[in-house]
């Protein structure tokens, strides 16, 4: 992953290529020294026996250089392709009124309309996560209420890839198999997220990356009217994350996210902050620099 932001990403990345083709280079002149230099010795040995050592002395050393000096690859572009649909539900998908999280977040009210794009932003340790559980069905404790609008699925993106329903053994091709993915399409879908390659793995088993496009790939099978994403970029490389922007343009539905990740607040149509008080405000701008 890049640790800085998404406008460094191509100047960055273009000096790591550089970067491999300038060690792959010198791996190749010095490989073909040595190489050189064996034919060399076996082209004397067959005067000189002496030689003969020399040649052995030099393959040994090959299979050192070659084993502690082999280049870095060049990292494979990825193609990141993502669908989520989505479909129309009532105007107010999400309506909350005097809700509280007891020890965590003061009561408050707030509204999203069908379409909207907000996200849940502040402090780590201010109930944002527990906020998005509960919306998903999760049993957490609160006080008030909340009500989903006409025809609102949600689904939930779990930024700890906390899944019980993905513990076990079952491959991943086997966990699309049980949502009633034929063969040919579940591995189809794996290659739209770069998962073919780890198809028989276990979820638990995957990296971080590849658990959070699994998670994404899972949602655009179900189809929700409302996504709700705890931290969704937090372990995506830059390409999967410019994939999960595109598809959330052209998602149809509504949109509530928990988010650190500055570029991707420039997503979304207005903010619920968090305060470390207990409080939530909503603004229409950031409460950070973009």
């Amino acid at each position: 992953t890049h640790p800085g932001t998404f406008e460094s990403y191509d100047l960055a990345r273009a000096h790591r290529l550089e970067k491999i083709e300038e060690e792959q280079r010198r791996y190749k002149e010095e490989h073909a020294r040595i190489e050189a230099q064996i034919r060399e010795f076996k082209r004397r040995a067959a005067m000189n026996d002496k030689f003969a050592s020399r040649a052995r002395a030099a393959e040994s050393k090959l299979g050192r250089f070659e084993k502690a000096n082999a280049p870095r690859e060049r990292p494979r572009d990825q193609d990141v392709r993502m669908a989520l649909v989505g479909g129309r539900t009532g105007k107010i998908a999400l309506r909350v009124s005097k809700l509280g999280l007891p020890g965590l977040v003061r009561p408050f009210g707030a509204e999203l309309w069908f379409g909207e794009r907000v996200a849940v932003v502040g402090d780590n340790g201010t109930g944002k996560s527990h906020f998005l559980k509960l919306l998903a069905g999760e049993s957490i404790s609160h006080t008030g209420d909340f009500k989903l609008g006409a025809r609102v699925d949600p689904a939930l993106f779990s930024q700890l890839h906390e899944r019980p329903d993905l513990a076990g053994d079952n491959a991943i091709i086997d966990v699309l198999r049980a949502t009633g993915a034929e063969l040919g399409k579940a591995h189809s879908k794996l290659k739209h997220y770069e998962l073919q390659e780890v198809a028989a793995i276990p979820f638990a088993l995957l990296s971080g990356g590849q658990q959070a496009r699994f998670q994404i790939l899972l949602m655009e099978l179900e189809s929700p009217t409302m996504l709700l994403l705890d931290e969704p970029t937090d372990n995506l490389d830059i390409d999967s994350a410019e994939a999960l922007e595109e598809a959330l343009l052209r998602y149809e539905g509504t949109v509530m996210a928990v988010t650190h990740d500055r570029w991707f607040m420039r997503l979304f149509d207005r903010f619920l902050v968090f305060e470390r008080d207990g409080s939530v405000v909503e603004t229409a701008e950031p409460p950070y620099p973009l």
